[in-house]
């Protein structure tokens, strides 16, 4: 074991000082993914800035209509809130299909969105990983990558995002908000992650000290339909191979608002924009949904062992899409 320093601030300000003043500092919140990086020494920190005990644990409604949720809120709260639950049904969904129970009562929202990549190329350190030490390559293109992206990935990285809650926020065109000296900013998860390129080596758009505080689940997709799903290993707590979040409203038999994000097939939860741009204004019609659908995989790139994931994908956004759409009237 490496050692570090341990500290605990009393407020955000303090915690981003603290940051700052220790070179290699790292957040802690629940620990369930980076404890376990400091057990396999990926990560070696310098020290600790115990974040978990601030107050960014509640769930707050805004006039506008829209929620705000702190930093450390914890999963398993997030999941059963019941204004969560009522308008966005997708994000409840995703952080129930995310994680045992026990890792859920430990897990913090920002923690969750900052989790690391699973690949096992990462968290072996006999094994060559871009991500992991930028220049020594990407064991996984010629070894084992069955679990593996298929949209997005570069020569230096093929590795996935692992977060669920991330899919589910990407599609509700939620925000991450981040403080620093500097104030407060905010960005849509969607463009909250970066695709590897010649720098895997960097997950986020996250600048260094950054503190993330909240996310902002807005108005304009509270109480539209949406949901989740995932396709894994085994039903028990495993990390998708491929998993959608879709938002649809359809009017009059005709899509009026749409969202469609793909997990577990890139380096970050990835928005089908193809998609959502053939089916807004289009019938609410199987024959258009899986149109649609076929614009935005016929970009994916699989590898020689992860091809299953195009239909598996394409499988999962149409079952989703078609339980959201309205039936016919009539029928």
């Amino acid at each position: 074991m490496n050692g570090f320093g341990y500290f605990r601030p009393g407020s955000v300000q303090e915690a981003v000082e603290a940051f700052s003043a220790h070179p290699g500092a790292y957040y802690l919140a629940g620990g369930t993914n980076l404890v376990d990086l400091l057990k396999l020494g990926v990560e070696r920190p310098t020290a600790l800035i115990d974040v978990g005990r601030l107050p960014l644990d509640t769930i707050e409604e805004l006039p506008d209509g829209s929620l705000r949720v702190g930093a450390t809120v914890r999963n398993s709260d997030l999941a059963a809130d019941p204004r969560v639950r009522d308008r966005y049904p997708a994000l409840s969904q995703a952080l129930l299909a995310g994680a045992s129970g026990q890792l859920r009562n430990a897990a913090t929202t920002g923690g969750n969105l900052l989790q690391r990549t699973r690949c096992p190329y990462f968290q072996d350190l006999d094994k060559p990983c871009n991500k992991r030490e930028p220049g020594s390559g990407c064991g996984a293109r010629d070894g084992v990558h069955r679990d593996h992206a298929v949209l997005g990935y570069s020569e230096h990285c093929i590795a996935t995002h692992p977060s669920d809650l991330a899919v589910a926020l990407a599609a509700l065109d939620a925000q991450v908000e981040l403080y620093s000296p500097d104030g407060t900013r905010r960005l849509p998860v969607a463009d909250f992650y970066r695709l590897p390129g010649e720098h895997p080596e960097r997950d986020t758009w996250i600048r260094r000290g950054e503190l993330i505080t909240g996310v902002l689940l807005p108005a304009a997709t509270a109480g539209v339909p949406s949901a989740y799903r995932k396709a894994r290993d085994r039903a028990s707590y495993a990390f998708a191979l491929a998993s959608v979040a879709v938002v649809l409203r359809v009017a009059d038999g005709v899509v009026d608002q749409v969202a469609v994000a793909f997990g577990g097939l890139a380096h970050r939860p990835w928005r089908a924009r193809h998609t959502e741009l053939a089916l807004l204004g289009a019938p609410a019609s199987p024959a258009a949904f899986e149109g649609a659908v076929a614009l935005e995989l016929a970009h994916a790139e699989p590898l020689r062992d992860n091809a299953y994931k195009v239909p598996l994908a394409r499988n999962l956004a149409l079952d989703v899409l078609g339980r959201l759409a309205p039936a016919p009237a009539g029928v």
